[in-house]
């Protein structure tokens, strides 16, 4: 199944040299988008899944710039929403490289293992969601360390290791946008678009399986000292730096604490459902926001984070 229903939002210009691509990941607008750095070597940052690839491709070429035309590649992280399209798109452009992180490389060359765990969490929903996966060649992958540096024109690329989400997480700052493209690793900013509520807010993201509080203090106290006034995320779009590094860290914290308060061995995932929602309806509350009492809009995300939640909890209990 592909993604092209007409109705799909066009690619964006936010920048002279940079576009951003509404994937419509599980057919919703302003929930997942790619984004497109133009230069003399053209960089595709995210992915998404594989259902979305023909829709991606699309408007590559709306843009200008079909996938033969792309010198990289980045994932900033393996889970399928982000890089579950890595394959199809390294066929459709051979002569790029695919920038990941050295955790993530041996599973878009092999990805049997990464499917397994998607499985282990979405069951037999796996492939309707994101589409199959297709391995990509190990000469196309390209590893990317912390402080590596990558020359594209006029501008270069440092890639930076953010853990917190996901252990195999990088961010790519680009000096010249004075930006940090931050995949999942500073969390999710829910876009009046996609919630049809009348504000917008940064939460991190906790789904399965490597969320950890620490580790995003970490990341935050690491990246608070380098230089870059934007954010990027790739659920949706721009926050000010300021903002996306303390909800990351405040609400990472809370939600460890809160976790470590309710968790014990055997308590139902719908007892954890129920009680993330009114953790996130006490905390828009906390923030000043009128939120709807039904917050339905957000299970995309409260049933994943609250198991990726219950995990960490498990982990510690371990």
């Amino acid at each position: 199944m592909t993604l092209l229903r007409e109705d799909a939002p066009e690619p964006v210009q936010l920048e002279p040299n940079l576009w951003s691509i509404d994937l419509m990941e599980q057919d919703r607008p302003f929930r997942t988008t790619a984004y497109l750095l133009l230069d003399e070597y053209p960089v595709l940052i995210e992915t998404g899944s594989a259902r979305s690839h023909d829709r991606l491709v699309s408007q590559l070429r709306a843009i200008g710039c079909p996938p033969t035309d792309l010198a990289y590649v980045a994932v900033t992280h393996v889970h399928l929403d982000h890089a579950g399209g890595a394959g199809q798109m390294m066929a459709a452009a051979p002569q790029a490289k695919l920038l990941v992180h050295p955790r993530g490389a041996r599973h878009m060359a092999d990805p049997s293992r990464l499917w397994e765990g998607a499985s282990a969490v979405y069951g037999a929903r796996t492939e309707a969601l994101f589409g199959a996966v297709q391995p990509v060649p190990e000469a196309q992958i390209l590893v990317r360390q912390h402080g590596d540096t990558l020359h594209i024109g006029s501008r270069t690329l440092t890639f930076l290791d953010t853990p917190g989400h996901a252990k195999h997480h990088f961010s790519v700052l680009d000096p010249k946008l004075d930006a940090l493209f931050a995949g999942d690793a500073l969390g999710i900013r829910y876009r009046t678009g996609f919630t049809g509520w009348d504000f917008e807010w940064v939460m991190p993201s906790t789904s399965p399986v490597d969320f950890d509080p620490d580790a995003v203090e970490r990341t935050v106290a690491m990246l608070q000292e380098v230089p870059f006034q934007w954010v990027y995320h790739t659920h949706f779009g721009r926050s000010p730096k300021a903002e996306a590094l303390a909800e990351t860290e405040r609400c990472a914290g809370e939600l460890g604490a809160w976790i470590r308060s309710v968790y014990r061995p055997g308590v139902a995932l719908d007892t954890i459902v129920a009680g993330l929602r009114s953790w996130i309806a006490a905390d828009l509350a906390k923030r000043g926001y009128d939120a709807p009492a039904d917050l339905e809009v957000l299970d995309i995300d409260v049933i994943l984070d609250a198991m990726g939640l219950m995990h960490y909890a498990e982990r510690l209990a371990r």
